[in-house]
């Protein structure tokens, strides 16, 4: 099961991203269904998919439903681009594709899934420890810091919400070095940050600017630690 997972996965990414030039998803995407692009795309996506299988030809009913399904899902996104956010239309794109896939293993090797695992008591700990480290961390840090007024330092350009993506995903790889007992990965970041941080500092015209981004920092990096730590506590208590 896991071989045909992987041909098939692979076949997918070969074909969705290699051998997609982005010429072609600019004129699927002014044409939809009928860019000539589209259709040379499910052709490349079902070569690919011949290949990979090493011209297996057992595996015809997969060579019939992911062409097909893949032509449906990419017409469908293409006419929902310009209605929907294009971030969370890719994402569902792909879980559509993924599902397939999916389903095609079941068809030739038959698999179960185990949806009591979802609530586990460790898959429940995991989820609400993301959740912690990402959106309630993100409220508290807001909560904090809005006692102080930086409007005047928030006139330069910058990317939208850049610096709530950037606290995310720090706190997120700062958590995972927790979990996965590599201290030394915090050090590094916290060293990285810096460095990426001192032309921010040694501009500021005085002090203000430096201790919020010092503080910011500091929190940030305190609540991403302390769920690591506390998601090692409970769930060392879980498993023993």
């Amino acid at each position: 099961m896991l071989t045909l997972a992987i041909k098939l996965i692979l076949a997918h990414v070969i074909g969705d991203f290699v051998l997609q030039p982005n010429t072609w998803v600019l004129h699927k995407e002014t044409h939809k269904h009928k860019s000539k692009f589209l259709y040379w795309h499910i052709l490349i996506h079902a070569l690919t998919l011949i290949v990979v299988l090493q011209f297996q030809f057992k595996y015809w009913l997969a060579l019939i439903i992911i062409p097909i399904s893949h032509y449906i899902i990419d017409v469908i996104k293409l006419h929902l681009n310009s209605k929907f956010n294009k971030r969370l239309l890719f994402g569902l794109d792909q879980l559509a594709h993924l599902i397939i896939i999916a389903l095609v293993i079941q068809i030739y090797e038959s698999y179960q899934i185990n949806f009591n695992l979802l609530f586990a008591p460790e898959t429940l700990l995991f989820l609400t420890c993301i959740i912690g480290v990402t959106k309630v961390s993100s409220i508290i840090m807001k909560t904090i810091i809005s006692k102080w007024d930086l409007t005047e330092y928030n006139k330069e350009a910058t990317l939208e919400d850049a610096g709530a993506y950037i606290g995310i995903l720090e706190r997120l790889l700062v958590f995972i070095f927790i979990i996965t007992n590599h201290w030394e990965g915090v050090g590094f970041l916290i060293t990285a940050k810096s460095v990426f941080r001192f032309s921010d500092l040694s501009k500021a015209k005085d002090r203000k600017l430096t201790e919020y981004i010092l503080i910011g920092t500091l929190i940030s990096f305190g609540l991403a630690i302390a769920f690591g730590l506390g998601y090692e506590y409970v769930l060392g208590i879980i498993t023993t």
